[in-house]
C-alpha cells in the first residue's frame, strides 16, 4: 500500500487571505514529501473559493522546486476544459520541470457551476464523452505526428512540443465511478482513482468490484493500479476526533450545496450555512462522518486501511480538505505519517 496526500486550498468564508492559504498548502505538501509519502495530488477548479485550484500544472511546477521525492499528480484536470494539444504540451512541460515525477489524473468534472461558466450547456454525460475522446488524443500527440477527426476535436498532424520526460508518457489516472468509466480506463491502459465521498465502506467494496469486473472484461490488458481517496483524520483523543467529525460534516454540507448549485454565490462564496441546518442533515452528521470516513485514533485508521489493502487497493490518498484550521490539518497529517504509515512498511 502506497500513501499520498490529496490537497487544495479551501475557504468556507473570507476570513483567511489567499496568500496565507497558499503558504499553508505548501507546508502540508512539504510535510508529506519529507514524511515519505509516495505522491501529492492537487486538482483543477474555477471560480470556487470552496476549492481554490485554477491550474494544477502551475502549482505542481512550484511544488517541483519545494519537494524532493514525492510524485506530483493532477487530482484532477477537468477534461472538457482542455484541448488535447494544449493538455499534451502543458503536461509534458510540467513533466520536464518536475524531472519525471508527474502523474496525470483526469476527470469529467462534478460541478454544474463550472460547466455553466466555461462550457454553457455541458452536462455530465457529454463531459464524460469529451474525456473519452481527449485521453487517446493526448497519447497520440505525445507519440507525435498525430491527426484527429473526432466529435469534439479536429486538427491536422501534431506533435507535442516539448515531449514528456517519462517514456512513453506520464502515468494517466481516470477518476471513475460508474462501470463504463472503469472499463474505459482499463481498456485504455489508465490507472483508476475512486472515492466514496461521504459514503461507507460498502461503497468502497462496490467501487473495487466495478474495477475488478472491468479488468476481467479485458484480461489481455495488464492490471492497472487503483487508488482510494478518502477524507481522513488521525485524532489525539476522543474530543479531538469528535471535533474533526463535526468539521467534516460542515465541509460536506458545503460540498452538496456547491454540487446542487441552488444557493446564491457572492465573491466565489456561499453564505455561511446555519448550524441548525447542518445539524438537521442526518445523512452528513458528525456521527455519520466518524462512521463512514476514516476518522479516529491511529489504531482505528490502521485497521480501516488494512481492510482496503486486503480488498486490493494499491494506493490510499489522505484527503485533507476539510475546512478545519491549518494547525489541525498539520497535526493529523503528522500523526498519520508517524503512527499509521509505519504499520504498512515492507
Amino acid at each position: 500500500m502506497k500513501f499520498s496526500l490529496f490537497v487544495h486550498m479551501e475557504r468556507l468564508d473570507a476570513s483567511q487571505d489567499h496568500k496565507t492559504l497558499y503558504e499553508e498548502f505548501i507546508k502540508l505538501c512539504e510535510i508529506a514529501d519529507k514524511g515519505g509519502m509516495h505522491a501529492i495530488w492537487t486538482g483543477e477548479h474555477h471560480g470556487m473559493e470552496f476549492t481554490i485550484a485554477p491550474n494544477p500544472f502551475v502549482t505542481i511546477a512550484d511544488l517541483a522546486r519545494r519537494t524532493k521525492t514525492a510524485r506530483l499528480g493532477t487530482g484532477t484536470v477537468i477534461a472538457p476544459f482542455w484541448h488535447p494539444i494544449k493538455l499534451a504540451g502543458e503536461a509534458a512541460m510540467t513533466d520536464l520541470i518536475c524531472e519525471g515525477r508527474l502523474d496525470i489524473g483526469i476527470a469529467r468534472g462534478a460541478y454544474s457551476f463550472e460547466y455553466e461558466r466555461l462550457l454553457p450547456g455541458l452536462d455530465a454525460w457529454s463531459a464524460g464523452q469529451r474525456m473519452r475522446e481527449l485521453i487517446p488524443a493526448v497519447k497520440g500527440i505525445w507519440a507525435g505526428d498525430y491527426a484527429h477527426d473526432g466529435e469534439f476535436f479536429k486538427f491536422p498532424a501534431t506533435t507535442s512540443s516539448p515531449k514528456p520526460l517519462q517514456k512513453p508518457h506520464p502515468p494517466i489516472w481516470v477518476a471513475a465511478r460508474d462501470p463504463n468509466s472503469h472499463e474505459f480506463a482499463v481498456a485504455n491502459g489508465c490507472n483508476v482513482q475512486v472515492t466514496p465521498l461521504w459514503q461507507d465502506d460498502e461503497e468502497v467494496r462496490s467501487l473495487m468490484a466495478r474495477f475488478n469486473d472491468a479488468c476481467a472484461k479485458d484480461p489481455e490488458v495488464p492490471r492497472p493500479k487503483i487508488m482510494l481517496l478518502r477524507h481522513t483524520y488521525v485524532g489525539s483523543d476522543e474530543a479531538d476526533i469528535a471535533q474533526a467529525a463535526h468539521e467534516m460534516s460542515v465541509y460536506y454540507n458545503y460540498f452538496f450545496a456547491w454540487f446542487k448549485n441552488e444557493r446564491p454565490i457572492r465573491q466565489g462564496l456561499i453564505d455561511r450555512i446555519p448550524e441548525e441546518e447542518i445539524a438537521a442533515n442526518a445523512m452528513l452528521s458528525g456521527e455519520a462522518m466518524r462512521r463512514n470516513n476514516v476518522v479516529g485514533a491511529a489504531d482505528e485508521v490502521i485497521a480501516r486501511i488494512k481492510s482496503y489493502e486486503a480488498m486490493g487497493y494499491d494506493e490510499y490518498s489522505f484527503w485533507i480538505d476539510t475546512g478545519m484550521t491549518f494547525e489541525r490539518k498539520k497535526a493529523s497529517l503528522e500523526r498519520f505519517i508517524a503512527d499509521v504509515m509505519p504499520a504498512f512498511a515492507e
